[in-house]
């Protein structure tokens, strides 16, 4: 396992150097960069996620190198070049990126007076509370649930679970979200919790107690939108596994020997059928940590990470893209190796080095 372990950690920058070069690559040739968000902002243009101009001065925008640029002038154009750093080549600017990602520097945003570092620290706090907590809660309820279903497969218990669970996973996220929303927030209903952010506005004069339960206070719903959607496929991926494994030699040679249901289940077929479950729990837990938040965090106006990024890439923020793209990477490839340990901890028995 040690072999193992240092192979994969010889391996993480060099896989965060290929995720880096693939998107700086396609960053080169993606239209309406931060140039022309700038010079579009000056034209008074409207620029789309596309990069496409629209607008008064959009007709006249035929530049062999940016659009919106005709009747700039020319020293204009050269200081916003200087400004956003493309006055130099793109591999000199690739090779000082990755030499300033590997002390973790990740420079200043392009429109907001603060550092990456900074907007990352700010939001962090909210993606990994509704990341951790949703993650957590799909575990304790899925895994349980997908034991259950196993053991009384084809009851009734097993029919009406996997119809609650596959109803839940077919409700998109934004319209439970706002179900939620009016029924227990919006006050047409019930005003039980608030309908933004993570904390009252009072959160610092509360003792610490009012501070946890304001905190949870906030957080339910959120979560509760998030997670709705997320326990049809784990819990169907653990009763399958456990039937595969309750149907093997090994189960019936256990009961042979006298054991429970309860020894047979847990002592043996446990280890096995959890090695699947384990293996999809890093991009779960990205999922909800980044992507799977994005749409809860706009709804319920929480300035989170996913926000952050989606905000960025709308702008073309480079800086912030790449920042917050690095991190993401990084934060899988950390788990995947942890997914890999946890391995050999369920059953010893795995030798990766092998």
């Amino acid at each position: 396992m040690r072999n193992y372990l240092f192979k994969r950690l010889l391996l993480i920058p060099l896989t965060l150097i290929g995720i880096m070069t693939v998107n700086f690559v396609i960053i080169q040739f993606a239209p309406g960069g931060p140039i022309e968000h700038t010079l579009a902002k000056y034209q008074g243009m409207n620029v789309d996620s596309k990069g496409q101009f629209s607008g008064s001065a959009a007709m006249n925008s035929a530049n062999p190198k940016y659009q919106g640029a005709r009747g700039v002038p020319e020293d204009m154009i050269k200081e916003l070049e200087k400004q956003f750093g493309f006055d130099k080549p793109a591999h000199i600017r690739f090779f000082k990126m990755l030499g300033d990602y590997a002390r973790f520097d990740f420079g200043k945003s392009f429109y907001q007076d603060k550092t990456v570092w900074q907007l990352i620290k700010e939001r962090m706090p909210v993606s990994i509370s509704l990341g951790l907590w949703s993650t957590l809660i799909i575990y304790l309820v899925a895994i349980p649930l997908g034991i259950k279903k196993a053991v009384r497969d084809g009851s009734t218990f097993d029919v009406a679970t996997s119809f609650a669970v596959i109803f839940g996973s077919a409700i998109p996220v934004f319209l439970f979200a706002v179900f939620l929303i009016v029924f227990f927030a919006g006050g047409t209903y019930f005003q039980w919790f608030p309908l933004h952010g993570l904390t009252s506005d009072h959160w610092d004069t509360l003792p610490w107690w009012g501070k946890v339960l304001d905190y949870f206070h906030h957080i339910t719903l959120p979560v509760v939108a998030i997670t709705i959607g997320g326990f049809a496929s784990l819990t169907m991926l653990t009763k399958n596994s456990f039937l595969d494994e309750i149907n093997k030699p090994y189960v019936l040679t256990a009961r042979a020997k006298g054991l429970t249901e309860n020894q047979v289940l847990y002592k043996h077929v446990f280890r096995n059928a959890m090695l699947i479950v384990i293996a999809g729990f890093p991009s779960l837990l990205i999922k909800m940590l980044f992507t799977g938040s994005l749409l809860i965090e706009v709804i319920f106006s929480l300035n989170g990470i996913g926000l952050l990024g989606y905000e960025a890439i709308m702008t073309r923020d480079y800086p912030i893209i790449f920042g917050t793209m690095y991190i993401f990477a990084l934060l899988g490839l950390i788990l995947k190796l942890l997914s890999d340990i946890t391995y050999t901890l369920i059953d010893p028995r795995i030798n990766f080095d092998a």
